[in-house]
């Protein structure tokens, strides 16, 4: 148990670090039609495309137009939930798009038992969260226009310990869930 809240904790550093450094467009000026994460430029509409076979990702291939706010709130309730102890993609909502609480089968929705970076998600079409009950999670375009059940992400392929973090705009809601 304290070798999965050690790495539960390292993941969430990790993440904290990462997405801290990202900004938005707007922070650096730059060529039309590209998106800056500092001394990283990503092409708008191309990012995520390099694809990985076990879903990992570097810094490098960070897109979105804006990595902050930080789903810190969310990673942190995950990780005491016991979620992010294997390599996992997660669908982090931004701290504005959270409330009070969330509830574990809402945080289990949020998570795929399985990393996959922006192209094996977009190849993929749909995915199984942790919250097998709340029926399948649906990917639809890619990069920066890619959407998780609708919501719009914000931030992609964010590397994490054992995790890719995907920043994402607002809570999804499991199908058995009103």
């Amino acid at each position: 148990m304290t070798k999965v809240r050690v790495a539960g904790a390292g993941l969430l550093a990790a993440a904290t670090a990462i997405l801290a450094a990202c900004g938005t467009a707007s922070d650096a000026a730059g060529p039309p039609n590209r998106t800056t994460i500092p001394s990283v430029p990503v092409l708008a509409g191309a990012a995520g495309l390099t694809g990985s076979p076990d879903g990992s990702t570097t810094k490098a291939d960070v897109f979105g137009p804006a990595c902050s706010p930080m789903p810190s709130r969310f990673l942190a309730a995950a990780e005491t939930a016991g979620l992010l102890g294997t390599a996992v993609t997660v669908f982090a909502p931004a701290d504005a798009a959270l409330g009070d609480a969330v509830p574990e089968p809402i945080l289990r929705h949020h998570v795929i038992g399985k990393r996959f970076d922006a192209k094996g998600l977009a190849v993929a079409g749909s995915v199984s969260s942790l919250d097998g009950a709340g029926g399948p999670v649906k990917i639809e375009g890619f990069g920066e226009n890619m959407t998780i059940d609708g919501a719009k992400i914000l931030c992609g392929n964010v590397p994490a310990g054992n995790a890719t973090i995907f920043v994402i705009d607002r809570v999804l809601k499991p199908k058995t869930v009103t």
